[in-house]
């Protein structure tokens, strides 16, 4: 037998780790671990959650050749194998407002049974198309009477923060919160919130009093938490009270600078007619049909119309990407609506999300999470290529590095949306034409079929890359 390895985002918990055994999945659950554990699930409370399914379902795992790989561990713990893992820096504003609102109903709930969370890390939640669950069988403890919220500085830091950073100042999260994998902090949101903001009861309770609290902790050498087991508990009506405001504050939350953005109109507005539409649809139904892929990604996602007609033709799954918010957010509603194993995310293709943390392995980069058995690039190779000043065939290279299979759409330079692009600027792409992009599709791939989409230069290429 295989021998089990060790999930690089799960070394930080005492309590125990995640494994990856021959594609399947087992949470080992330590002697430091156990005592919480073996009391939290005798109350029933975390199969209420599964049942809800608002955490991943497990088994207790009785296999001897399994407990045989984990020979320290009191428990082992057998979970499905989440498909595609994302971090919340690649989730939309309403993502990250849904995984927040699961994780204080969670608590919520645990309270009242005599449980409390013992963190409220953001890493704890995934997305199964567009409902959030969370993750960790090991976060729950019983619950001990006036005890102090523990959780309230990173719950600020990875959820309350970066829905604020948007909701008051109108600036995505996703950038800053990759660039520090822990948050925002309380001490720099403060520093950035007008005056205005400042002095409403919410934000002087959960941002702006803890930041002056932590200044004058690291002022004074306090370490943060003696700083906590100082303060003086809540009692449990307090604490109820806290999570359902926070609750209904995050509830309350909406993006600010809203409903325009450089393409997320593209999906009403774009220069298609309806009969185009239809004909891209068709070639997209086609190619799924015959092709039947797992899991396909759809780079440039848009408002996810076409993500929709690849999953209602077969394909299992499909992670959206796109760069502009108010797309994501566009799809990310008609995943919720429609209930479409659709997961949009965050990207810009020209910085993809990076291998980082310990080691650099701890969150591991867009290429390294997954491997599509089909990729859909519409409308989206120009963007690196006339955007970013990629050359082309390395733009065609990587698109087909992803999948075997795939869509690329050219866009010609008599399209309307690139003379938009070069309107402004110096039209320095002189080696950007069809043919070139056909060589260098066929340097990598085989043209399985094409279609022209316009008469102005949109055509869909169909290709099987070679082994």
């Amino acid at each position: 037998m295989s021998l089990a390895s060790l999930v690089d985002g799960s070394f930080r918990d005492p309590a125990g780790h995640v494994h990856q055994l021959n594609n399947r999945i087992f949470r080992t659950v330590t002697k430091v671990g156990a005592p919480s554990f073996k009391k939290v699930l005798e109350t029933g409370f975390l199969n209420n959650l599964i049942e809800n399914e608002d955490l991943v379902p497990f088994e207790i795992v009785q296999e001897p050749d399994i407990l045989a790989q984990f020979p320290g561990a009191v428990y082992v713990l057998e979970h499905p194998h989440l498909q595609y893992i994302s971090f919340p820096y690649e989730w939309s504003f309403s993502q990250l407002k849904q995984a927040a609102l699961l994780h204080l109903d969670i608590a919520i709930k645990a309270l009242k049974a005599d449980i409390t969370l013992t963190d409220a890390s953001a890493y704890n939640v995934q997305f199964i198309g567009s409902k959030p669950i969370f993750i960790d069988h090991l976060s729950f403890k019983p619950y001990v009477d006036r005890e102090y919220w523990m959780g309230h500085r990173q719950f600020c830091e990875q959820f309350l923060n970066p829905l604020l950073l948007r909701s008051k100042l109108g600036v995505a999260h996703n950038a800053w919160f990759r660039g520090n994998q822990e948050g925002i902090s309380n001490e720099n949101l403060s520093l950035l919130l007008p005056m205005r903001h400042k002095f409403s009861y919410k934000m002087l309770a959960h941002v702006i009093l803890p930041a002056h609290l932590q200044r004058k902790a690291l002022k004074q050498g306090i370490s943060e938490k003696s700083s906590i087991s100082n303060r003086k508990g809540l009692p449990r009506s307090g604490y109820q009270g806290m999570l359902s405001q926070l609750r209904n504050w995050i509830a309350s939350l909406e993006p600010k600078g809203g409903s325009i953005s450089a393409w997320g109109t593209y999906a009403d507005e774009n220069t298609y007619a309806d009969s185009e539409n239809k004909q891209k649809a068709a070639f997209i139904d086609k190619f799924i049909r015959k092709t039947q892929p797992k899991l396909t990604f759809d780079l440039g996602c848009n408002s996810g119309a076409f993500s929709e007609v690849a999953l209602l033709a077969g394909t299992e799954q499909i992670i959206g990407f796109d760069f502009d918010q108010i797309a994501l957010e566009k799809a990310f509603h008609r995943a919720k609506e429609k209930s479409l194993n659709l997961l949009p995310l965050y990207l810009d293709a020209s910085n993809p999300s990076p291998s980082q943390g310990w080691q650099q392995s701890e969150r591991p980069g867009f290429s390294q999470r997954a491997n599509p058995d089909a990729v859909l690039a519409l409308a989206f190779e120009h963007h690196l290529a006339i955007g970013k000043n990629i050359p082309l065939p390395q733009v065609i290279n990587w698109i087909v590095s992803l999948a075997p299979n795939g869509i690329i759409e050219f866009i010609d330079k008599n399209d309307p949306t690139i003379k938009t692009m070069l309107s402004m600027r110096e039209d320095i792409f002189h080696n950007y034409s069809q043919k070139y992009f056909e060589d260098a599709l066929l340097q990598q791939a085989n043209i399985i079929e094409t279609c022209n989409v316009t008469g102005d230069g949109r055509t869909l290429y169909w290709y099987k890359r070679r082994a």
